[in-house]
């Protein structure tokens, strides 16, 4: 399973949060009035207490009934205002933080459109799946409450405070006694939570992972009667989650513990003193009542601490877990090679020199890929062979620039591939995989995928043909039939045709095709290369090919061994001076079968390292 960059072991949770700031920027308006009027909010809660110390010494006193009615009156607007005030604040920021969060899931999205193929190589998509779903989940909820009371909180128990003490300074002195033992905890507690909270995130994502592949092959699950062990190794992950999460849970637990009990004992000695106060006549009962109030409205700021802290935390973890991914470099437009080297000669497809190892391999690992040089002339299509581990398909991976070489360069036309942007190189060069990749969308869309947006049914029709997938038009819907996830609605063969359709649909300049017809039975074989041929007369195609049916399809023969091309021919001249190529051909050679390119793609990699 890949995993994820290790995190930073010391970092501030503020510079971490401060992150978000472009994404705030255009709903900050929205969110400082919201917590304005939770502030304000709070400090009308505060003016409740002078009220009761209004009541208890002037109308209570005095025995006035019409004064302790316009009191509970006070009381009744002070308690509505409040009420309303922070109805208002959760209005402001319901919407801007919902466009927060969606814009947030849109960048990631985007991004990862964009980022290179080896990423997508060393990252667990259930990774990835847990940064845009739940931890942009936690960055909505900490923009929504935490944020704002962290702030609205601190000017409360500020406010608070200045209150009691003028009220009675001795009595807020005894208030004061827990602060500093209560910001000793929270530092302890905010240092160990972050650890913690970032541990449980990472494996909540390593949990999605497993949920995703075991759904995606739950075929192979059933067909070898796994399902008990997957169960285990899920129960096992859910487990270790579970155990982490109690240790957040303990964590919490004690600093509320600490958070709650200091102050109360504090306020337990603040109501001794005070009461002995007015018994000695040095303190009204107002003023004691006024005073308790104000400790008591203080709790639920002082008490949420804790509370606020581990959310913040969480929210910063999160933060932190989505900029690794926003900060991986995306495909670039700049020269892999040498910059300096002047336009190469020549015409059609052309490596010159290329040597390539993955990116994640050790620097002195053997390239999987060594000073590779190779021509194919317009309107030429060649086949390339070799065994299981050779690089075929890490060879036609560099030519869409899926992964960039190390050394050399490719050129089409003329025109090294490094100096066109992406978009360009991709709409000059199709391809097509052995194992190909369907989405949840109509079967049309899914072929016009491979052509502008300009393409329409005749094109779509055309593309059809070529790769005998005429089966569409019996489906339910016929082209507007929506294939299933992955595509596996349809069969093996089914889903190599219509990718073979997406491949030459757009008409490309040039083509490569991965083993594109491993699954196809004899006689569609047959039809599917009687229209391919027709095809390839207009362009330049790459075929790696396994069988000598679909060797047959090329002009001529690259025999790939080792890394490096060892031969290049026609098939006949080949088979009789390639002893190597007439071993491949003959069917005798155990590497090479139908399906087998995720084992050449690992095989390539073994090489690698």
């Amino acid at each position: 399973m890949a995993t994820t960059p290790a995190p930073a072991q010391d970092r501030s949770a503020v510079r971490t949060l401060l992150r978000l700031w472009p994404y705030v920027r255009p709903v900050r308006v929205r969110l400082f009035t919201a917590a304005f009027v939770a502030i304000l909010a709070s400090c009308v809660g505060l003016v409740i207490p002078l009220v009761l110390k209004w009541m208890v010494d002037g109308p209570v006193a005095d025995r006035d009934p019409g004064g302790v009615w316009l009191g509970a009156l006070y009381l009744l607007l002070l308690g509505v205002a409040e009420a309303l005030l922070f109805g208002l604040r959760r209005w402001l920021v319901a919407r801007p933080l919902s466009h927060v969060e969606a814009s947030m899931r849109a960048d990631l999205y985007r991004h990862l459109q964009r980022l290179p193929v080896a990423f997508h190589d060393r990252w667990a998509s259930g990774q990835l799946l847990s940064r845009g779903t739940t931890d942009l989940m936690l960055l909505r909820m900490f923009l929504a409450f935490p944020l704002t009371f962290l702030l609205v909180n601190g000017v409360t128990i500020l406010v608070g405070v200045v209150i009691m003490l003028l009220q009675d300074w001795t009595l807020g002195l005894v208030i004061l006694g827990p602060a500093v033992p209560v910001m000793v905890t929270c530092a302890i507690f905010e240092k160990r939570y972050a650890k913690v909270a970032r541990l449980a995130q990472d494996q909540v994502g390593d949990l999605t992972t497993v949920v995703e592949e075991s759904v995606l092959g739950i075929r192979i699950i059933k067909g070898f009667g796994r399902h008990r062990s997957q169960a285990r190794a899920f129960r096992e992950l859910s487990g270790t989650l579970r155990g982490t999460e109690l240790r957040k849970a303990r964590l919490l637990a004690t600093i509320w513990g600490v958070i709650v009990t200091l102050p109360e004992v504090a306020i337990g000695a603040a109501l001794v003193v005070g009461v002995v106060q007015v018994a000695d006549g040095g303190l009204s009962a107002g003023t004691l009542v006024a005073f308790l109030s104000t400790a008591l409205a203080l709790r639920w700021p002082v008490e949420s601490i804790g509370f606020l802290l581990a959310m913040s935390q969480e929210a910063a973890t999160a933060t932190e877990r989505y900029f690794e991914v926003m900060d991986e470099e995306v495909e670039e437009r700049g020269v892999a090679g040498d910059p300096a080297s002047p336009p190469a000669a020549g015409s059609g497809l052309r490596f010159h020199d290329v040597t390539f190892r993955y990116p994640d391999a050790p620097p002195h690992s053997p390239p999987v890929l060594d000073r590779v040089d190779l021509h194919i002339r317009p309107g030429e299509s060649m086949a390339l062979v070799g065994a299981t581990g050779s690089g075929k398909t890490t060879l036609t991976a560099l030519i869409p620039r899926f992964y960039e070489v190390t050394s050399g360069r490719i050129t089409l036309d003329g025109v090294d591939i490094t100096t066109l942007s992406r978009q360009a190189l991709r709409a000059k060069v199709a391809v097509a995989f052995e194992e190909p990749t369907l989405f949840s969308a109509p079967v049309g869309d899914n072929v016009l995928m491979g052509a502008d947006d300009t393409a329409g049914p005749a094109e779509l029709e055309r593309a059809l043909a070529v790769a005998q997938a005429d089966f569409v038009y019996a489906l339910p819907q016929g082209t507007r039939t929506r294939v299933g996830e992955q595509g596996h609605s349809l069969s093996g063969g089914q889903r190599q045709r219509l990718a073979l359709a997406r491949a030459v649909v757009g008409q490309p300049e040039f083509l490569v095709l991965d083993d594109p017809l491993s699954a196809l039975d004899v006689h569609t074989e047959a039809a599917v290369e009687a229209a391919l041929r027709r095809v390839l007369a207009d362009t330049t195609a790459l075929i790696v090919a396994h069988r000598p049916s679909t060797v047959l399809l090329a002009d001529r023969v690259a025999l790939l061994s080792g890394g490096r091309i060892a031969a290049v021919g026609t098939h006949h001249e080949l088979l009789r001076t390639n002893a190597e190529y007439a071993h491949l051909m003959s069917g005798e050679h155990s590497g090479e079968q139908p399906g087998e390119q995720s084992g050449d793609r690992s095989g390539e990699q073994e090489g690698a390292r």
